[in-house]
């Protein structure tokens, strides 16, 4: 289940709840976002949509979240919900093999699109920045996110500067231009970027490289299977941490073009790396083994994998090569 799927799933059990009379609500909120469990919770997500309705209901948020607690139960994909604080619902979803199958199927709909939404539908974003390289270089990738979730960013150099991260040491075009992409973009606004050689280093201390080389051995992979007379199908796999980073990567997209944040995009995407490149070995038949459902459906997530980091790196300006 995805969070997207999810969301909507917390939503259709409210409605429940007021439509057999448990709980007494005019009128019920449009959404039910959910997020990762914060400090004292527990499981894979959260939300806070039993707090949004108590006084509404006329209540205590406790209650809600108790009647909430016992319909979530039952639905197919979850495995507990478990009541924390003043009325948080934290929810444990079912193995993530069956999960991969929605996940995968999505983003194979969806393809660079995944992860797109309207949180900012219909919203102008005026951005003014100094004349500052990466101060521009933010501004761009920030034009991008923004578009991804339905509104429209611009850039200008009046003042008062409103998106000011700070500013490059020295110049970062020796670089070249995806490594000095990079190095503008993944520090956080308020840390100085290191303009070294280092993000040229092709090896594993290398964020860049390990997200670039994730996305170049995804596209190897499907040439491989195309040589061993299989393609992709999306299918139960056992790889938790490769399906929650997919999972989480449409709210990582909002949440990077609300705040005006590409860094929090570029650190998504090394989580994404990190999670698939160990799931990777595992994906093509070995010695006299023949291919499988299983080798079709880990292909599937190791494709999807791929899509969202080319995605990812699309939106930074960043090239994702399909050789390394």
């Amino acid at each position: 289940m995805t969070p997207v799927e999810l969301s909507r799933t917390v939503l259709h059990s409210v409605r429940a709840a007021v439509a057999d009379g448990e709980l007494c609500v005019d009128l019920l909120p449009e959404r039910a976002g959910v997020t990762e469990p914060g400090p004292g919770g527990c499981g894979d997500y959260a939300t806070n949509v039993a707090l949004r309705l108590a006084r509404a209901a006329g209540q205590a948020p406790l209650e809600v979240a108790e009647i909430l607690r016992k319909r979530l139960l039952g639905v197919d994909g979850v495995e507990d919900v478990v009541v924390t604080g003043p009325g948080f619902l934290n929810i444990t979803l079912a193995d993530s093999g069956e999960t991969a199958v929605g996940l995968v199927a999505e983003i194979r709909r969806l393809g660079p699109a995944y992860g797109h939404g309207d949180a900012l539908a219909g919203q102008v974003l005026l951005l003014r920045v100094p004349y500052e390289v990466r101060a521009e270089v933010v501004a761009d990738a920030v034009v991008r996110m923004v578009a991804t979730q339905g509104g429209r960013a611009e850039v200008d150099h009046g003042e008062p500067v409103n998106l000011r991260p700070v500013p490059a040491p020295e110049d970062p075009a020796p670089l070249g231009a995806d490594a000095a992409q990079w190095a503008l973009l993944h520090p956080a606004p308020h840390d100085r970027p290191r303009i070294t050689a280092d993000h040229l280093a092709q090896r594993e201390a290398n964020p860049l490289f390990r997200v670039r080389y994730a996305h170049a051995r995804t596209r190897a992979l499907t040439r491989n299977a195309a040589r061993l007379g299989f393609g992709a199908e999306p299918g139960p796999v056992a790889a938790r941490e490769v399906v929650a980073a997919l999972a989480d990567h449409p709210r990582i997209l909002t949440a990077a073009a609300v705040r005006r944040a590409p860094d929090r995009l570029a650190r998504h995407l090394v989580t994404v790396a990190d999670a698939v490149l160990p799931f990777l070995p595992t994906v093509l038949p070995r010695g006299e083994e023949k291919p499988s459902a299983a080798h079709r459906a880990r292909l599937a997530l190791a494709e999807a994998a791929g899509t969202v980091l080319a995605g990812g790196l699309s939106l930074l300006g960043i090239d994702a090569p399909e050789h390394l």
